[in-house]
C-alpha cells in the first residue's frame, strides 16, 4: 500500500445540514472556464489531465498541472479563473465542495464588483 498526501487545509466550520459534492469538470483546449464566481463553502480539487489556470482573490494566477491539487476557502473569496491553460489539449479536474444548505453551489460575480476590485480577465 502507498499513501500520498496531496494537500491539507483547515476548512471553516461546517454548518448543520451542509453536504459535500464531488464533480469532474472538463474544458476543451483554450477554454477560459467558469466566469469569476464564489462558492459558499470550501472546495478541494485535483487535476486529472492537462493544466488549469487557477486564480483566487488575493493570490497571483498559477498553473495547476495533472497530479497536483488545489484548495479554496469559499465564502466571500472570488475565484477568478479556472480555465484551461493549454490550447492543444483538454483539462480535466475534480472538485469536492462543501455546500451550505439553501445556497447555490456557484454564485457568479457581477461585472460591477469586478470593476470595483480592479480585476479584468486578459
Amino acid at each position: 500500500m502507498s499513501l500520498t498526501v496531496l494537500q491539507e487545509a483547515a476548512p471553516p466550520a461546517i454548518p448543520e445540514g451542509a453536504h459535500a459534492m464531488t464533480i469532474v469538470i472538463e474544458y476543451p483546449p483554450g477554454d477560459p472556464g467558469t466566469p469569476p464566481h464564489r462558492h459558499p463553502g470550501p472546495a478541494f480539487g485535483y487535476v486529472l489531465e492537462g493544466e488549469m489556470v487557477f486564480e483566487l482573490e488575493g493570490e497571483p494566477p498559477r498553473v495547476v498541472r495533472a497530479g497536483e491539487a488545489f484548495w479554496e476557502p469559499g465564502g466571500d473569496v472570488i475565484h477568478y479563473q479556472d480555465g484551461n491553460n493549454r490550447a492543444d489539449i483538454p483539462v480535466r479536474f475534480t472538485v469536492t465542495m462543501l455546500c451550505e444548505p439553501g445556497k447555490p453551489m456557484v454564485d457568479l460575480v457581477t461585472g460591477d464588483e469586478l470593476r470595483a476590485k480592479g480585476w479584468s480577465r486578459k
